[in-house]
């Protein structure tokens, strides 16, 4: 039987700027993220209730705060892409998939965004070479 675990961040909303907007353009007020991260199942099955047993994922979590709000961003691409190359720098990330969207999209309702998936070749691709794929 095969066991997996995962961490689940969802609808945090990020302190950001991103697009470029005219006169009469819906701004978004809203940039929310979802992130999922596949970690080993032994760090989330654990005998004992310390720290040293689980992934810390407080660390991470104030790095994305930072990428969002370091400067503007033209796209969600970018930003997203900031953010996975911040989750490569964690060994227990075995895959992630990452979701940013914007809302509202039009007349006060909607959403619009980008997810993306990794594997575990490609994570471990972009550590060694510290490349994008």
């Amino acid at each position: 039987m095969t066991t997996n675990a995962c961490i689940e961040l969802k609808d945090l909303k990020l302190q950001t700027q991103i697009g470029t907007y005219g006169p009469g353009a819906i701004v978004p007020k809203q940039h929310l993220l979802d992130l999922t991260l596949w970690i080993d199942s032994k760090l989330a099955l654990i005998s004992d209730d310390v720290m040293e047993n689980v992934f810390d994922y407080d660390p991470l979590v104030v790095e994305i705060n930072r990428l969002a709000s370091d400067g503007h961003y033209e796209t969600q691409e970018r930003l997203i892409t900031r953010i996975t190359q911040a989750c490569t720098a964690y060994s227990q990330i075995k895959s992630l998939e990452i979701s940013l969207r914007k809302l509202p999209v039009s007349a006060g309702s909607g959403s619009l965004g980008v997810r993306l998936s990794i594997d575990n070749a490609t994570l471990n691709k972009m550590r060694n070479h510290n490349l994008l794929p």
